[in-house]
């Protein structure tokens, strides 16, 4: 099993490693999208001056008409100017998508993107014309700049989502994901920490990154606690540190009384530290009496985790054109063993061992094409069971082709293959098998160019199938389930918006 896995990213690899082939002939394109986008900024600039300068004259009329003193029109003028340049102010920023996914009897249809199997563990396989929820995220931010120069960040953010077509969904739950304070430019941090960034509350941690067209986080940690950022350990040595908790909660400790259950906080301490383009990720974890809860004869929960991970962060196609790309190697133990949501799963074993692998990039192959490939695979063993093993690999590609400015041609295709050995955990059954899916997607924007260009409205057309064995793995999951079993087509419209 693990030869084939090696053999899957293998080829895969080197597909994606093709893709970088094309990329010299973009620099043209790039250099546009790039010179649209300092537009955008200027005129955001301009607009912000133009509401200082009306600032300004109203206090200068305040200080002729003697309602303000010169002391106090200086200090608002201070603030004036603070605001004008950003630094100081409220602001406001979104992630939102919403859409309706119909297979071919025109009801709705599973979906998602960790929809397959293995998507319990982390197993993406694309979002493009996969979607059925509506999710929102509304971030709420306030930035201050004091007299000495210190400046602080407060932020709150807010997210709902639900599957339902309806306007009104019962059983949706607004959550606060966020409520942090940030502390930075402080005078009085002097040394390693001059450029120091001091934070405490629940918040997504800084520098967590994505592959966004998969849904799939490199790494998501998060949680609530305190650390500090940026401190500079040496001269290409940065570094940040970090304390957070999680909490497992109502987990059963006694599988003879159900009523009977735990629960305990589950603590990450990490170090974070960047050599250049490099990443080199540590953290520890523990989550005291987790040892107690009750996941089957002979098996003990982990209390404790070991978590690495080493990435690259590039600022070109694989050095093969304009563009940029990211991989990731990440490697777990006992609580660690969920590499991706760190702390988050309190059913791993003592001896749960888990491995991933994660690469993608963007390019454009031509003025008006662009390519995003991407990669994750990942072997993991006695993760809840002795002698279990969970062995997958996704390749997705995302195509775009630029049309007119405002309207592109989207295309996606994912394979995933899974070779699970649950060894009857939950009643699961081991399962091989292969995933293929294919979207095409007409888009509208109020202005293509560029991977992170945002809103768009999607039409989609859909085609998926898959292995018939995977239909028998488990009771419980989307595959085998009435009217899903591969080898059909789904249909839909989305929208989604960033700014």
């Amino acid at each position: 099993m693990k030869t084939a896995l090696l053999r899957t990213p293998l080829v895969a690899a080197v597909a994606v490693a093709s893709f970088g082939m094309m990329g010299h002939a973009v620099a043209d394109s790039a250099d546009l999208e790039q010179r649209l986008l300092e537009l955008e900024n200027r005129i955001a600039a301009a607009e912000q001056r133009a509401s200082a300068a009306e600032q300004r004259a109203e206090l200068a009329e305040a200080q002729a008409e003697g309602r303000l003193s010169a002391e106090e029109v200086e200090e608002r003028l201070a603030k004036v100017e603070r605001q004008a340049s950003g630094e100081e102010g409220f602001s406001f920023n979104v992630y939102a998508r919403s859409g309706l996914l119909l297979g071919e009897d025109r009801k709705s249809i599973e979906g998602g993107p960790y929809v397959t199997p293995v998507g319990g563990l982390g197993g993406a396989v694309g979002r493009l014309g996969n979607e059925p929820d509506t999710y929102a995220e509304a971030i709420l931010n306030y930035r201050m700049q004091f007299d000495n120069g210190a400046k602080a960040l407060y932020r709150t953010m807010l997210a709902s989502g639900t599957e339902t077509s309806n306007d009104w969904d019962d059983d949706s739950n607004l959550n606060v994901r966020q409520v942090y304070a940030e502390f930075s430019d402080l005078p009085s941090f002097t040394g390693v920490f001059e450029n120091a960034s001091i934070w405490a509350g629940k918040r997504f941690d800084r520098d967590n990154f994505d592959i966004h067209w998969l849904d799939s986080d490199f790494i998501f940690l998060a949680g609530t606690g305190a650390g500090i950022y940026d401190m500079q350990l040496a001269d290409n040595w940065r570094s940040n540190f970090s304390l957070y908790g999680r909490s497992f909660s109502d987990f059963p400790v006694d599988s003879e009384n159900p009523g009977d259950t735990g629960s305990t906080d589950s603590l990450i301490v990490t170090s974070n530290n960047y050599f250049g383009n490099w990443q080199w990720m540590l953290n520890g974890l523990s989550a005291a009496d987790n040892d107690e809860r009750d996941i089957g004869e002979n098996q003990t929960a982990a209390d404790s985790g070991f978590h690495t991970m080493v990435a690259y962060h590039g600022d070109s196609f694989f050095g093969l054109g304009e563009g940029n790309f990211k991989l990731a190697l990440l490697h777990g133990q006992g609580l660690g063993a969920q590499v991706k949501g760190l702390g988050s799963d309190g059913d791993l074993t003592d001896d749960a061992t888990a491995t991933r692998l994660g690469i993608y990039g963007t390019t454009y192959v031509a003025p008006k094409w662009r390519v995003a490939p991407a990669i994750l695979a990942e072997t993991s063993e006695d993760r809840y069971v002795e002698g279990d093993q969970y062995d997958w690999a996704t390749l997705n590609v995302r195509l775009a082709n630029e049309l007119t400015e405002n309207f592109e041609m989207q295309y996606e295709a994912s394979y995933q293959w899974m070779d699970l050995d649950p060894q009857g955990r939950n009643g699961n059954s081991a399962a091989e098998g292969d995933y293929t899916k294919f979207t095409i997607a007409p888009t509208f924007k109020p202005q293509v160019g560029g991977f992170w260009q945002r809103p768009e409205i999607r039409l989609f057309a859909s085609w998926s199938d898959w292995d018939e064995e995977l239909n028998g793995y488990s009771g419980d999951d989307a595959f085998g389930s009435e009217g899903f079993t591969g080898g059909q087509w789904s249909f839909g419209v989305q929208t989604e918006v960033w700014f």
